[in-house]
């Protein structure tokens, strides 16, 4: 039993340091030896992105959190494998990734909307959980350019179909939990959204960054 605990708490201690990490600086420093965090603030930073590096930086941005994602809980779901109980060993990795990329030490707890984590983390759980989740977090930030919004539809739609499709017991509990804490951080965005305050996706051009100096 003794063994078992140390084997969560090795995979937490992982997966939060993972989601931790910023994507951006991993991407800048191994993908695209540029600082991604220069050419544009807030909502401009995607249109900046999209003319700079085109879809495909997008899609190279993408793999670059995916893999991010990932790998602490293939290794949570390893370590745990020693007991027997590799899902539940992935599902609390996922868990503790989402912990950190909404809370993030190494950014003073300030942390995004871990939208992609918990795609992650319900992809690995069940592929259709994880297709679910990422259709509709990825329809209604398209549609409503509100990436608070995906968030917790992808949130909703994760805490439903896991009811629906995840028969064991803990591993259930650990995802609903991963589902409630991302639609609890990006809940306050629905009263934003009321009163117009929230910020949503430009497709616009900001050529701000031009007078910072040079990358």
């Amino acid at each position: 039993m003794i063994g078992y605990w140390i084997l969560l708490l090795i995979s937490a201690f992982i997966a939060y340091c993972f989601g931790s990490l910023s994507t951006l600086s991993i991407a800048s420093v191994f993908v695209f030896h540029r600082d991604l965090h220069r050419i544009g603030k807030k909502r401009m930073f995607l249109s900046n992105f999209r003319r700079l590096f085109g879809y495909k930086g997008f899609l190279k941005l993408l793999l670059v959190e995916l893999l991010r994602d990932l790998i602490p809980i293939l290794i949570g779901g390893l370590l745990m494998s020693i007991k027997k109980h590799a899902d539940v060993g992935m599902a609390f990795a996922g868990f503790c990734l989402v912990l950190g990329r909404l809370f993030p030490v190494f950014n003073r707890f300030r942390g995004s909307y871990a939208t992609v984590c918990l795609i992650s983390t319900m992809l690995c759980a069940n592929v259709s959980l994880g297709i679910a989740t990422a259709i509709v977090a990825a329809a209604v930030t398209w549609f409503s350019r509100y990436l608070s919004l995906g968030a917790i539809a992808g949130a909703l739609t994760s805490i439903l179909v896991t009811v629906l499709l995840i028969d064991d017991r803990l591993v259930r509990m650990l995802l609903i939990l991963a589902a409630a804490i991302v639609l609890l951080k990006n809940a306050p965005a629905i009263r934003r959204i009321s009163r117009k305050t929230e910020m949503r996706m430009s497709l616009e051009e900001d050529i701000s960054y031009k007078f910072d100096e040079t990358f």
